[in-house]
């Protein structure tokens, strides 16, 4: 299956992360935007250029920083002698796959010239709207809030992106195989493509026409209406989430090879999907045990 060479080809640059690949994918194959959150150096940027050398998608690579400005990203008008007029020089957003490093390093009115294109898949520009690629992926890395040099990420460009995720240390064995082995720069170097374009279009297609059946979205109704009722939750997940939450259901579904939905599919995606739209009644909790909470409160069968 397309997808698993998809899976093991990132898997050889990212080793001993099998579950976050998986997830990774499965985010591009919901149509959704990628945030990898986690401390510098344990391979953030590594997974999103590995996720770019082996889909063989157009790709543009923006570093944010603090003086970055919109038109930066978004492209800008530039007056031509010989037309006589202004011209569009497109931004490197105008791309099928965009990694975006740092993210919260820049100031917010930068990280918002991305919420028009994360949500509609176009960009209005001096006042003028053009169509990005399709398909147009986002893949975002962030470094912790506690870091010196970030603004936090505001709620509504949060809810842009279908998946948070986090990599974490590496396990012993993984750490010695990247210690004895070759240089993960030089390997991506090496990484070749497994997929174009248009068969990733072709699985983005199968995926809608996964099977919910009812008892699985009655399931998926009552986790999300337990948010809204619960008191440890400061407020509830909305409509996006719900069907963020089935897409991402859904492309679990295919890449485990079956062409209709489980509970469990739904228990595996909802971390990743839902942990960064909620927040505890209590400040200082941790969106995490909120999830723990919700799977362990809401019975799968009533």
């Amino acid at each position: 299956m397309i997808t698993d060479k998809l899976i093991d080809q990132v898997g050889t640059i990212l080793l001993g992360k099998q579950q976050q690949v998986r997830l990774a994918v499965c985010c591009l194959l919901a149509r959704g935007h990628l945030l990898i959150e986690d401390l510098p150096g344990v391979g953030k940027t590594t997974l999103a250029q590995a996720l770019m050398r082996a889909t063989g998608l157009e790709y543009q690579r923006v570093q944010f920083t603090s003086d970055l400005l919109p038109a930066d990203v978004l492209g800008v008008s530039i007056f031509d002698r010989k037309e006589g007029g202004f011209q569009f020089h497109p931004g490197p957003i105008f791309t099928q796959l965009l990694l975006v490093d740092e993210i919260n390093r820049a100031s917010p009115k930068t990280q918002s010239a991305l919420l028009e294109a994360m949500a509609e898949c176009q960009v209005t520009a001096e006042g003028e709207t053009r169509q990005l690629p399709s398909p147009f992926f986002v893949i975002a890395t962030q470094n912790p809030l506690f870091q010196s040099g970030t603004f936090p990420l505001p709620e509504s460009q949060l809810d842009r992106f279908l998946m948070r995720i986090s990599l974490g240390y590496p396990d012993s064995a993984s750490e010695r195989q990247l210690l004895t082995g070759k240089d993960p720069r030089q390997l991506l170097q090496e990484l070749g493509a497994v997929i174009t374009a248009e068969q990733l279009l072709a699985l983005q297609a199968k995926v809608d026409g996964i099977e919910a059946r009812e008892s699985v979205l009655d399931y998926l109704q009552r986790l999300i209406a337990f948010t809204r009722t619960d008191s440890h939750f400061a407020y509830g997940l909305s409509s996006r989430a719900a069907l963020a939450l089935l897409h991402c259901a859904k492309a679990w579904a295919m890449i485990s090879g079956r062409d209709y939905v489980v509970p469990e599919d739904v228990q595996v995606v909802l971390e990743p999907v839902a942990a960064h739209r909620l927040r505890e009644s209590q400040s200082g909790g941790d969106s995490r045990s909120l999830i723990h909470h919700l799977l362990e409160d809401v019975p799968v069968v009533v």
